[in-house]
């Protein structure tokens, strides 16, 4: 489990990132770059990381589902993520 001031400084990152994005577009359309570099850092996309929504875990993230792959495996094998099941052959 990470952190819940982790989970929040992305949930503040990704904020920032859409209260931004139009202003960030024109910028670069503009080719204004310093003016660019004057907007705050975490509006940037980059910045932002995937983190699974149950659990904050960043890595082994499964884009699809927005889960980690601990998450989808648990939920996989408990019939909770539809169409899905345990590959036997």
């Amino acid at each position: 489990m990470a952190k819940e001031s982790m989970k929040a400084r992305d949930r503040k990152r990704a904020k920032m990132v859409a209260h931004f994005a139009d202003k960030r577009e024109a910028l670069k359309k503009a080719g204004d770059w310093d003016a660019l570099q004057k907007l705050p850092r975490n509006s940037s996309s980059t910045r932002v990381r995937n983190r699974c929504q149950l659990t904050g875990r960043p890595r082994g993230y499964i884009r699809q589902f927005g889960v980690c792959r601990n998450v989808f495996r648990e939920m996989a094998l408990n019939g909770l993520i539809p169409g899905v099941t345990k590959s036997s052959w």
